[in-house]
């Protein structure tokens, strides 16, 4: 049965379609790695772009609308795995927890968006900026706290009976349309955001359930120094991230094309502003 998020892909090599049968759980195919990345030219950026009325623009934009790009040249990082075999996904669906209010018992919420490999900052910034505001709402304000809401009211037993249900429909490519839309274990990657809280990034574990494929982190911004061409010490400003990757949807050289991609776009942002020139299939 075709898969509603996406296609599946018949044309890899014969390790792609054994691995996840060697490997069934994220959990253990899961790598992760730290990375600095200078992004003095990025703060350049998000004060000229606020002064020209882009309010609010910040990293978190930036890494969004970078990673979209990056999905546009190399959509094997936007594959998948259902039922122990690939798919490559219709779309770019991002993932994000945010706190209503910050304050320690202030409940928590995740936004999941949608995008398009053609969709440019503009588009990211928009779209983020719309969300944010319509979730920081007291109240439900988004599916996915509706069905958790719903959920909770289950007794236990009868909780752990729905989520194996959902676990046996998610391996069959069955679960509802408008269940995977909400959830935040269905998507392109997460992304989160631990530099608000002036903490470093973590690597933060794959959901078994589901089938998200990548976790970023984003730490503090800090400034360090370092021995420049001339011998000379020059000071930059750097964010640490951690990048957690489903291993069974790519290979690591193509991670690696992917992330130095990535770097490439946050040391050059204006170049998010306008379209990518083509956009790449993914294999079939």
């Amino acid at each position: 049965m075709a898969c509603k998020e996406g296609r599946r892909i018949r044309g890899g090599s014969p390790m792609d379609a054994v691995f996840p049968f060697i490997t069934p759980s994220k959990v253990g195919a899961a790598n992760s790695f730290f990375a600095s990345i200078d992004i003095s030219k990025c703060e350049d950026f998000i004060r000229d772009k606020r002064a020209e009325g882009m309010t609010g623009l910040g990293m978190m934009h930036l890494f969004m609308a970078s990673y979209v790009r990056v999905v546009s040249q190399l959509p094997g990082i936007n594959r998948y795995i259902r039922g122990q075999r690939l798919y490559a996904r219709n779309n770019i669906q991002i993932c994000m927890a945010i706190k209503k209010q910050l304050r320690l018992n202030a409940p928590e919420s995740v936004i999941k968006l949608f995008f398009s490999p053609h969709d440019t900052l503009t588009t990211v910034y928009h779209s983020l900026c719309k969300e944010l505001e319509e979730n920081k709402k007291e109240g439900d304000q988004n599916g996915m706290d509706t069905v958790a809401r719903i959920l909770i009211a289950f007794p236990r037993i009868i909780l752990k009976l729905v989520v194996f249900l959902f676990k046996a429909l998610d391996y069959f490519g069955l679960l509802p349309r408008f269940l995977t839309n909400v959830s935040p274990f269905h998507g392109s990657m997460f992304i989160s955001n631990l530099g608000s809280l002036g903490m470093p990034p973590v690597s933060h574990h794959l959901y078994d359930f589901g089938n998200l494929p990548v976790f970023i982190t984003m730490g503090a911004k800090r400034t360090e120094y370092v021995l420049g061409n001339n011998g000379e010490l020059e000071k930059r400003r750097v964010i640490d991230c951690t990048f957690v990757c489903d291993d069974r949807i790519c290979d690591g050289h193509y991670y690696a094309s992917a992330f130095k991609l990535f770097r490439k776009l946050l040391e050059n942002p204006e170049q998010l502003f306008t379209p990518p020139q083509t956009v790449v299939e993914d294999i079939r």
